[in-house]
């Protein structure tokens, strides 16, 4: 059968695989602040495939997944005309997605740790005073919100995500959350690195809850090394820092068109996913769909 494109996103491209499935494709692109780089940066999207296919495998006890398979040779014959697929592409299970954001953060930092100097709570909760940034958290909190079709999304409360999508999913939707963190975490914690917080992405497959969309990636987590970790500062992250870094400093508008970015910025971001990856996977990364041809 025909594989149709149904969508293109800032980094991945979905397609109609027929028989109720999806191919998600994970592109080389990145964005920062909204805006998508002229440059790729080289097998991001393999990085992002593999780590979501490892993931998904870690917590499968917790939850079902969207995921079929990451194996070429089990996508639909159809597929075979997407350019460099190997290693990018994840053949999922259509699923009826829930139309919040199920975030868990384990420690205060980004909207949160802004929300906290401001009013001393983190989505409308109160916290301990005194708290500085980076801090860990008492214990790891679900925080959702809102889905945008446009713009940004905006933090709210657990009872105004029981508003959208009802009582019961939305606490079947914070346990899954938390479950599925806290493995994560103390996987990724013995192998030195913290997952300062998380986007997952839930959806209803045959009545069920499951996981889907890419899973304790470098794009949808923050990922700090251990032993760079101090309270009231910043820690360095294994993804796409240099970038915002160097568009920082090049005191860009950001607004399009970006700035090109330097080759040593991007092997610089490339490097910190690739390794991301082989640190939490124990995995070399050369060995994955596509990377060594």
């Amino acid at each position: 059968m025909t594989v149709q494109p149904i969508y293109s996103g800032k980094v991945r491209d979905v397609y109609d695989a027929g028989g109720g499935n999806l191919l998600f494709v994970a592109s080389d692109r990145i964005s920062a602040f909204d805006v998508v780089m002229a440059e790729p940066i080289p097998h991001k999207g393999r990085v992002l495939t593999a780590m979501t296919a490892f993931w998904l495998d870690l917590v499968a006890g917790i939850a079902p997944s969207h995921m079929v398979s990451v194996d070429p040779a089990g996508f639909p014959p159809g597929a075979a005309g997407i350019a460099d697929l190997a290693g990018r592409g994840m053949l999922v299970r259509r699923a009826e997605m829930l139309k919040i954001e199920c975030i868990v953060r384990g420690y205060l930092s980004g909207s949160a740790w802004k929300e906290y100097r401001a009013s001393g709570t983190m989505h409308g909760t109160p916290l301990p005073d005194g708290m500085r940034e980076s801090e860990a958290l008492p214990e790891p909190v679900f925080t959702p919100s809102t889905k945008a079709d446009a713009g940004h999304d905006e933090n709210i409360t657990f009872d105004a995500a029981v508003a959208i999508v009802g009582a019961d999913v939305a606490t079947a939707a914070r346990d899954i959350s938390l479950a599925a963190y806290a493995r994560g975490a103390a996987w990724a914690a013995a192998r030195g690195i913290l997952i300062a917080d998380t986007k997952f992405e839930l959806g209803l497959i045959d009545g069920r809850l499951a996981i889907c969309d890419e899973v304790l990636t470098p794009d949808s987590s923050r990922f700090w090394p251990a032993d760079e970790w101090e309270p009231g500062t910043t820690p360095p992250s294994f993804d796409k820092q240099p970038v915002r870094d160097w568009l920082e400093a090049e005191g860009w508008d950001k607004k399009p068109p970006p700035p090109h970015l330097p080759g040593a910025i991007v092997d610089a971001s490339r490097q910190r996913y690739v390794t991301a990856y082989e640190r939490i996977t124990g995995k070399a990364f050369a060995d994955w769909y596509g990377v060594g041809e």
